[in-house]
């Protein structure tokens, strides 16, 4: 089936609305439903490689210790190159909670 960018982000502006505020345990809920087992897996390796492409990790070791693809970790890496990145305002926010 082909993507369709209208919808896409239609709705994913509507969930991260709904979402807005939330706390953490109806955050988690929700994704572990929406998300297959699979796509869940698949989240939390990109969300690992942004948080150790952060760290200075090597990309080839990140392939490595997660089985992902360079092509994956570059992504990553300019995504978080980004002026304002949402990679980096989130990792911001988690290192504020530590």
């Amino acid at each position: 089936m082909p993507r369709n960018p209208e919808l896409m982000r239609h709705n994913i502006t509507e969930m991260a609305r709904a979402l807005e505020g939330a706390d953490a345990p109806l955050i988690e809920n929700f994704l572990y439903s929406l998300l297959t087992p699979s796509e869940a897996d698949e989240m939390a390796k990109r969300w690992a490689l942004v948080k150790e492409l952060a760290e200075g990790i090597p990309q080839r070791r990140i392939a490595e210790d997660l089985g992902l693809s360079l092509c994956k970790i570059t992504r990553g890496s300019r995504e978080l190159k980004k002026e304002g990145s949402s990679f980096r305002i989130l990792l911001g926010r988690l290192e504020k909670q530590r």
